[in-house]
């Protein structure tokens, strides 16, 4: 125990400020690590990495000769395997990594409060679109990107960048019209292309009665970070796909709320700030 505690003081003083820098930064890149393995199907091929671990060191105890040879020779070319194997949350993540400093970001666009008002704007028009879709029980398929750039989901539609209105997307997903099959991805509160093809779910958790629109939407949500909106056209139901997990049964109001808490972090705090110190100014006029 002596030993123990004059080690650790010994190492204690000879800690200084650079020490602390290197914990620091192994620490958040352990952290977001672990946060892109839990989010993705990563996370259930490291189990099966774990797998064969164990049994390679089972086979080396048990002196299994072939087993032995296969699984060091597979470990041997691991880096190479791990590319291939991981390269959509590699790409995940630097992409994440390369645009997730929101205050930077914040800094540098002097035009934040406009931008915003443009995305509240493309908010609205998608809520009142997709109410107007779920009573005709139109299908439709809209991707908000976040942090996650859709660029290569883009260049599969046609591109428009045009600012959004409910006719503009009730032409695009009219069911006769030649982009309604395909989903229409918003940028920064503009629409950035339509009929673009999305990557269906692989998931076996699904449920069978999903149609492709739905399996479309959950698949694009696995493999960024995107809020996905979609209507169904059999039902008229509005749903939400979010992290792989689909949250279904909107109406316009609850449908607008809960994208402006996704897209606009902290907006809906501000605007009930707002809404109690107009009515308390109100309160103190009318005494």
């Amino acid at each position: 125990m002596e030993k123990v505690l004059s080690t650790f003081w010994t190492t204690l003083k000879s800690f200084e400020f650079k020490d602390a820098v290197d914990i620091i930064i192994i620490t958040l890149i352990l952290y977001y690590l672990f946060k892109l393995l839990r989010q993705s199907r990563a996370g259930q091929l490291i189990k099966g990495v774990v797998v064969l671990l164990v049994v390679y060191a089972i086979s080396s105890i048990a002196q299994l000769t072939m087993v032995n040879f296969i699984l060091y020779s597979i470990f041997q070319f691991s880096a190479i395997i791990i590319v291939v194997v991981f390269q959509p949350e590699l790409r995940q993540g630097l992409e994440r990594l390369g645009h997730s400093n929101k205050t930077l970001k914040n800094i540098v666009n002097t035009n934040i409060q406009n931008t915003e008002s443009i995305v509240l704007k493309a908010i609205g028009d998608v809520a009142d679109s997709c109410a107007i879709f779920s009573k005709s029980k139109t299908g439709a398929l809209i991707v908000f990107e976040r942090e996650s750039l859709l660029s290569e989901i883009a260049s599969t539609g046609t591109m428009i960048n045009s600012d959004t209105s409910p006719a503009l997307l009730g032409n695009i997903f009219f069911n006769k019209a030649p982009l309604h099959d395909g989903a229409c991805i918003i940028r920064d509160g503009k629409i950035l292309a339509a009929g673009c093809i999305l990557p269906l779910t692989k998931s076996l958790n699904v449920s069978q009665s999903l149609g492709t629109r739905h399996r479309a939407a959950i698949g694009m949500s696995e493999e960024c970070d995107a809020v996905v909106v979609v209507v169904s056209e059999e039902t008229g139901s509005i749903s939400i796909a979010l992290n792989g997990t689909l949250t279904r049964d909107y109406n316009r109001n609850t449908l607008y709320d809960e994208l402006v808490d996704l897209i606009i972090p902290g907006e809906k705090d501000r605007s009930n700030l707002f809404s109690a110190i107009f009515k308390g100014r109100k309160e103190k006029n009318d005494e």
